[in-house]
This record gives structure tokens, sequence and C-alpha cells, in this order.
């Protein structure tokens, strides 16, 4: 008997299955528009479950297939390890960034969150 032919709830559970959390963040993460970003915090204020970091280990886990660079910290520092390919996206998609000083390590921006953060607009209506 092959495991297809065998009925939903016998079915072994496979290891590349998502949880049913990592789906929920996301399909948050989709909805943020291009040039527009959310904190790991907004985005389990929104879900209404979890916390910065439980969104955060979702992230790090299965968020390469998402808009990953769309989920940031809330201080506006890049991602470390990925800040330039999160700052390739930032500029392709026009998200405000606050230039880097001298004095700033690594002359990196950051974001500009003031003007980049996104709190769900008319997509957050009817959102469960």
């Amino acid at each position: 008997m092959s495991e297809q032919s065998l009925p939903e709830d016998a079915r072994p559970e496979y290891a590349d299955a998502l949880p049913e959390y990592a789906e929920r963040v996301l399909e948050v993460a989709d909805l943020i528009p291009p040039g527009r970003v959310m904190t790991y915090g907004d985005v389990a204020e929104w879900l209404q479950e979890g916390g910065p970091r439980q969104v955060g280990r979702v992230m790090a886990l299965y968020g390469g297939a998402a808009a990953w660079w769309r989920v940031v910290r809330a201080d506006g520092v890049l991602l470390p390890g990925h800040e330039l390919r999160a700052l390739d996206h930032y500029r392709a998609e026009s998200t405000p960034l606050k230039e880097a000083g001298r004095a700033t390590e690594g002359h990196l921006p950051r974001l500009d969150m003031r003007r980049a953060r996104w709190d769900g607009g008319e997509r957050a209506e009817g959102h469960t």
C-alpha cells in the first residue's frame, strides 16, 4: 500500500511539512507591499500569537521563499549576514532608508521605520 492511498490521518508527518504558525507568519510577510516593512513584533501582534522571537525563528527557518526582507528588526538595522542582499531589495522597491553617517559601522543605511513601517492598511480588514 502506498502512502498516497493511506487516509489523511494515517499518513506519516514529514519533516518538511510547514507548521501552522509558520504558514501564518509567512502569509503575513507575503501581504506586506513592496517598499514597506513590518517588525517581528508587528507580525506577532497582527497574528495575536507568539512574539518577536517566535516570528524571527520562523523567518530564519522558513522565510527564504517569502519576502523575508520585509519582516525586520524594530530598530531598522539590516539583518546581520544578509545586509547587502536586503539592501538590494530595499533599493529596488524604493523602501525608505536612512543613509549611514561616517561613524556608523560598515556605513550601511538603516530602514527609516517611521516612513517604511506598514500597519496592514486595507488588507488588514477581515484578517483573522
